[in-house]
């Protein structure tokens, strides 16, 4: 079945879906009615021929600018630097942020053969240079490509007028200390801050 192997190979190169599930999904779609593939064939087209990165901050959209850029009352003093599209999503769900974010689309990388110049931080330093941004947050995964990106971003921006924060690591709410490995712990304690009763 060469086709059958074809679609199930296709399916494989997708992120997160190893070859028990292409065979599972190849089969579905296989077996569903002709509708229900061309409509997923029609929606996969469509969304490839609309869906671009925004002209600010990079995130996917399918309009000139993205929602959250186009939104005035956004502050557009604080630029949260992410490394992924789905990184704005994670922290647009915690409502704690009111910024506008830049998306690198990567991470530093070696091992995977990515360098500074597979970031897009050319795009970055223009908003910079453009002027009216007081602080960069950074808010690169908390592993070791994440960490390096972090210091690389941190050592770029040494050049502008702006604040440099780093999103907070360590205990998560509800965590228990006991459960928790050393490098979180050792995280939590050296991001410690004032605490005082209200």
């Amino acid at each position: 079945m060469k086709s059958f192997d074809k679609l199930t190979a296709a399916l494989r190169r997708l992120p997160g879906v190893g070859p028990k599930q292409a065979e599972r999904l190849a089969l579905h779609l296989v077996r569903a009615p002709a509708s229900e593939s061309e409509a997923l064939s029609a929606a996969l087209r469509e969304a490839k021929a609309r869906v671009r990165s925004c002209a600010v901050c990079l995130d996917y959209t399918e309009n000139e600018t993205c929602r959250l850029c186009s939104d005035p009352g956004r502050d557009k003093s604080v630029i949260c630097v992410v490394e992924q599209p789905p990184h704005v999503s994670a922290l647009e769900r915690s409502h704690g942020y009111t910024g506008l974010y830049h998306v690198l689309h990567g991470r530093l990388s070696p091992l995977a053969g990515l360098g500074p110049e597979s970031l897009r931080t050319a795009e970055l330093e223009a908003r910079l240079k453009a002027g009216g941004v007081a602080e960069v947050v950074l808010a690169t995964d908390p592993d070791t490509e994440g960490e390096a990106t972090a210091l690389f971003l941190a050592q770029l921006l040494k050049a502008y007028p702006v604040r440099v924060t780093r999103i907070a690591q360590g205990v998560p709410m509800g965590g228990h200390l006991d459960y928790l490995d050393e490098q979180t712990v050792s995280c939590a304690l050296k991001a410690r801050r004032e605490f005082t009763a209200s």
